[in-house]
């Protein structure tokens, strides 16, 4: 079969690489894993020997991006990676990473054009000064707006354009920025903006998340369910009494006894459909005021982004039950400043996530270190290409939409298997369910 005929997760080599080259940075963001409690993430820059163990890896790329969890622009030899990148990698394929772009003034524009840069994704969370400083902590709006008029500067006196772009962390107190931001990319010469839900670190910020883990056939399953049980009149509040009295053997009233069955009936119903129930997720209320305001301010940021000729890439509003793993879909190998090559961003770091009030103590996933094995070896040998086969069958549990989550399985760092009995710790991971979006 022709290489490119194949799946880019089982050709000879990876499509894409993530290289961090530092995991120091210069801003002090509250959103940052870096900033969360018990982190596990040293600081560490990429030596040249690590990144030059590389080298075989890059005449295959279609893209090299050279960011993970620090700020690329504190390597000091981040110009010769991206000038050795270059003369290994063929057209079209670009060199890019992201950044907070504080760092970056007119000569440091100058080195990295004529290093060979592609393209360069700026983080910007706000166009309001005052609720930069909050997000971006270290860091001010306006640099910005003059980070960019260097680049493009750059980029003329070079003969050629650089594509820039800002990513957007969408949040609830941000929210409402989304739209007003497209339009200033606009105004600016940005030429796409990326947007991607926040992942919380630490459970102070998981109140400002803009989105619940409740997938979408999900909700759309229990908003049903709701609306069935206000017409029929059904007072779910009695059910564990009831359903206590039964187990105890004792008799029910009828109007106990039509809330079990009816209980019972609709989380049957709902099972057959792969949808799990609990009762307070039926509770009277409204509980979709905030899908509504994401939808809003999504909404008119696409109309913006449509007027004003800006590429916009938007999240899901809510998890998609049909997931895909862009990392693994598109030959993603992504490799640490120490040289240890792991399979996605979810498996790259030691970290906790909190989501929907549950504690996810993640551990990294490591196919091996490039100082002990050449790189093409890593990425060919059995461990990696059995991890890229079984996530690409999708077979293992959602776990936020299952009414024990997090169970045992998922809550053990040391993961072994789940609950259908996989070896692959994606259960409990979102970024294939399209709320996060990075640079790729």
């Amino acid at each position: 079969m022709p290489e490119t005929a194949q799946h880019p997760s089982l050709r000879p080599h990876p499509s894409k690489l993530f290289v961090e080259v530092t995991t120091r940075c210069n801003l002090h963001c509250p959103m940052c894993v870096k900033r969360a409690p018990r982190q596990h993430i040293a600081d560490g820059d990429m030596s040249s020997e690590t990144f030059a163990r590389l080298t075989p890896t890059l005449p295959h790329l279609e893209a090299l991006i050279l960011n993970g969890i620090g700020e690329p622009l504190l390597h000091p030899r981040l110009e010769m990676f991206i000038a050795h990148a270059r003369r290994e990698m063929r057209a079209p394929a670009w060199i890019g990473f992201q950044t907070n772009a504080q760092l970056l003034d007119t000569d440091r524009a100058s080195s990295l054009v004529e290093a060979g840069v592609d393209r360069i994704c700026i983080s910007a969370d706000a166009v309001s000064p005052d609720m930069f400083r909050q997000l971006r902590t270290g860091g001010e709006q306006e640099q910005i707006e003059r980070a960019a008029a260097a680049l493009h500067e750059a980029g003329r006196r070079a003969g050629r354009s650089i594509s820039l772009g800002l990513q957007f962390v969408v949040m609830r107190d941000n929210l409402r920025e989304l739209p007003e931001l497209v339009h200033w990319a606009a105004g600016h010469s940005f030429s796409f903006v990326i947007a991607t839900h926040m992942i919380a670190y630490q459970e102070r910020m998981a109140a400002a998340a803009a989105f619940e883990p409740r997938t979408d056939q999900t909700l759309e399953v229990h908003r049903e369910w709701r609306e069935r049980i206000a017409a029929d009149g059904v007072d779910l509040e009695r059910y564990l009494h009831a359903f206590m009295r039964r187990k105890g053997y004792g008799s029910l009233s009828p109007e106990d006894q039509r809330v079990v069955d009816y209980y019972l009936e609709m989380t049957a119903r709902a099972s057959e459909q792969g949808v799990c129930i609990k009762k307070e997720w039926l509770a009277p209320g409204d509980d979709g005021a905030l899908l509504r305001a994401v939808e809003a301010a999504f909404g008119e940021a696409e109309q913006v982004a449509r007027r004003e000729g800006i590429d916009l890439r938007l999240p899901a509003v809510v998890p998609r039950r049909a997931r895909r793993c862009d990392f693994v879909e598109e030959g993603g190998a992504f490799v640490s400043w120490n040289g240890d090559v792991h399979p996605c961003y979810f498996l790259w770091h030691r970290y906790s996530c909190h989501v929907g009030g549950l504690a996810k103590h993640v551990k990294p996933l490591s196919f091996g270190n490039l100082a002990e094995g050449e790189a093409l070896a890593l990425w060919n040998g059995p461990p990696a290409r059995a991890f890229r086969e079984a996530v690409l069958r999708y077979d293992y549990p959602f776990c936020y939409d299952c009414t024990v989550a997090l169970c045992d399985y998922q809550q053990d760092e040391d993961f072994t298997q789940d609950c259908y009995m996989s070896p692959v710790p994606c259960g409990a991971c979102l970024w294939s369910t399209g709320v996060f979006q990075c640079l790729r």
